[in-house]
This record gives C-alpha cells, structure tokens and sequence, in this order.
C-alpha cells in the first residue's frame, strides 16, 4: 500500500468526522482516532499523546467573545511521561 493511499484514506475519514488531524507538530501529520471533543497530555520526549476527557472553564474576554461564534476549545498540557522521567 503507497503513502499516498494512506494519506488518501485519512483524508476521507478527517472528512467524515471519523478522525481528527491534530496540529502539535508541523513536520508531521498526526491523527487521532477518537473524534469527540477532548484535550491531550504529550510527553515533550518521546512525543507520547494521551486523551484528557475533561471539561475545562475557559472564559474569554467579553470582547474577544462578542468578534467570534465560539464553537470549541481545546488544550494541550506538556511534561514529561513516567517512562522517560526515569531516564532523567
């Protein structure tokens, strides 16, 4: 199977809402296979990702607000997983 094919067919499930791309970094495409509304907890080593089903209060400034139809948020935390902090 080429790249290309793979690549394709993650397009097609971005498309469809079956998966989400995620934009952590630009030099790769990453995917994520759960599509419902979550944040994400990643290893600044070894780039580990784990989901955060959790809700978070994030206000916004009453102007900010006012200039945009909000439709989500999402939030990444950083830091270092247990395998790769034992190896500090």
């Amino acid at each position: 199977m080429s790249f290309a094919t793979v690549y394709n067919t993650l397009r097609v499930l971005k498309d469809k809402g079956l998966v989400a791309e995620l934009s952590l970094d630009p030099e790769k495409k990453r995917f994520d296979a759960n599509p419902a509304p979550h944040h994400h907890l990643i290893c600044v080593k070894c780039k580990k990702i784990l989901d955060v089903a959790r809700t978070f209060d994030l206000s916004l400034p009453e102007d900010d607000r006012r200039r945009f139809r909000l439709i989500g948020n999402h939030v990444d935390f950083y830091g270092v997983c247990p395998r790769c902090g034992s190896n500090v």
